[in-house]
């Protein structure tokens, strides 16, 4: 007997998407996926890109967590525009999460949004949220298998993160077969090595800086 299978999960989550991307278009936002596991440093890096352009660029995130407000609260000292996404039970972030996130958002006062996805390597790749670019962070602390391990994560992303690399000399950790596995999988994937709690978090922030830039809407030609 051949059980019928009907998953409107993914069509559905892409027309969000969609109209999520559309959305970014139209107000010159440039969105980022930020994603890494729980553990990697993701809000301490945030929190420094936030301190960095407090006075530079209008920047949003959306905090996406299972259960807790606690790295939005981190984050609201930085930023005036953090929106909380609780994804319960289900453990996943998705479009409409998103979607309703940004309502709450006026995207046109905003030149970056920051999507902080929950701490799974595994769901959070599966759908697509309407962002412009997927930056996913891993940290010298999980161990330098972590590219081989998660391979669609670091094939669908922009951009890459090494994160905590202030620590490589304490850790059991192979830069160059971490780096050998990133390019295997990715050869076009840029990676950068950071450090939140140090301060090195330069070349992440001109990336950022670049991005936007780019999408600025062009003040000098009148309407």
């Amino acid at each position: 007997m051949t059980v019928p299978l009907v998953d409107h999960v993914r069509p559905l989550n892409d027309e969000i998407a969609a109209l999520n991307r559309n959305e970014f278009e139209r107000t010159c936002v440039f969105a980022v996926n930020l994603i890494g596991a729980t553990g990697c440093g993701k809000t301490a890096l945030l929190e420094a890109t936030l301190k960095r352009f407090r006075n530079e660029l209008e920047i949003g995130v959306l905090a996406g967590d299972l259960a807790t407000t606690r790295d939005a609260e981190r984050l609201t000292r930085w930023c005036d525009h953090v929106v909380q996404i609780n994804t319960g039970p289900e453990g996943r972030l998705d479009a409409n999460h998103v979607r309703q996130a940004i309502r709450t958002l006026d995207l046109g006062r905003l030149d970056l949004l920051i999507i902080e996805n929950i701490g799974n390597l595994t769901t959070t790749v599966e759908l697509d949220l309407g962002q412009t670019a997927i930056v996913g962070m891993f940290s010298t602390t999980e161990g330098d298998d972590k590219p081989a391990k998660h391979p669609q994560l670091v094939r669908n992303a922009d951009l890459l993160l090494l994160n905590k690399i202030d620590l490589l000399p304490y850790v059991p950790f192979d830069l160059p077969r971490f780096s050998a596995d990133v390019r295997q999988i990715n050869p076009q994937a840029e990676l950068l090595e950071t450090s939140a709690t140090t301060g090195q978090v330069e070349r992440w922030n001109r990336w950022l800086l670049g991005h936007t830039a780019r999408l600025a809407p062009d003040t000098d030609t009148a309407p």
